[in-house]
């Protein structure tokens, strides 16, 4: 058991299951994952993608893990030129800059450490179990957060507590995390799945064209000029005009009923 992938009406449910080792990330996880998230990018029938860590039967709620992060046992001894990344792009993850503009909800079902955090940090709505909490430790054992960690911590956290976390290793309870906005809410244990999978129904039923025009915006205005950003938008809104969905949603309200958006 690796990594678990469904569809279930326009749902793309991704779950890292490997339970017995607290869903750390194995190479051939790794690789599994990377053709989960082009799944969600290239297949039309797929609007909106959940991901979510297997519980531990034998452990109790406050001992669960969403995922601890790479399983240093067998990623440690790869020869660093098998390390193919840097120089192509095999094997993306939504993580370390595969573009994915379809929205993806986070499940996280209690620890969410080091690459399972840089997972989470990828993604766009995030619903964290009332024992969750949140770290990245690579500092301690001498290395450091790839797959994007040092770059989006900085950009989604308060600066004193992006350090904390990057050059500390601290953790973050659930209710910190939300308080600086790393998750959208905190819920119950036995709730977190059903909150995750609402969200993820309410994102299907929006529009899918304007939702991903409107996640890749926000995306990649952070890294560009104002006014540069405002410049895309307006392409991006021209050619979002031209779709039938952007008829059918004024369509429906004038005719005071439901729209039925189609993606085209």
């Amino acid at each position: 058991m690796t990594v678990d992938f469904e569809v279930n009406n326009k749902i793309a449910t991704i779950t890292l299951n490997r339970p017995e080792s607290l869903n750390a990330m194995t190479p051939e996880m790794y690789k599994k994952l990377s053709e989960s998230w082009v799944e969600v990018r290239d297949n039309p029938d797929i609007w909106v993608a959940v991901i979510a860590g297997a519980g531990q039967p034998n452990r109790p709620p406050e001992k669960q893990v969403f995922c601890a992060g790479a399983d240093l046992k067998r990623t440690i001894t790869r020869k660093s030129e098998n390390y193919t990344f840097w120089q192509t792009q095999e094997d993306q993850i939504l993580n370390r800059g595969l573009e994915v503009w379809k929205p993806v909800v986070a499940a996280v079902n209690g620890l969410c450490l080091a690459g399972g955090m840089t997972l989470l940090l990828a993604t766009d709505i995030r619903i964290g179990s009332e024992h969750s909490a949140y770290d990245l430790s690579e500092v301690k054992r001498g290395i450091l957060p790839g797959n994007g960690g040092t770059q989006r911590t900085i950009r989604q956290l308060p600066y004193p507590i992006a350090m904390e976390v990057l050059l500390m290793g601290g953790r973050l309870s659930a209710d910190r995390a939300a308080q600086f906005g790393l998750i959208n809410e905190v819920v119950p244990h036995d709730k977190v799945m059903e909150v995750a999978q609402d969200r993820a129904a309410v994102l299907r039923d929006m529009p899918p064209l304007a939702v991903r025009a409107i996640k890749e915006l926000s995306v990649r205005g952070q890294d560009i000029p104002l006014y540069d950003g405002i410049r895309l938008e307006q392409a991006i809104s021209a050619k979002l005009h031209t779709t039938e969905d952007a008829k059918e949603g004024p369509r429906a309200f004038a005719e005071k009923r439901m729209p039925e958006f189609t993606g085209n």
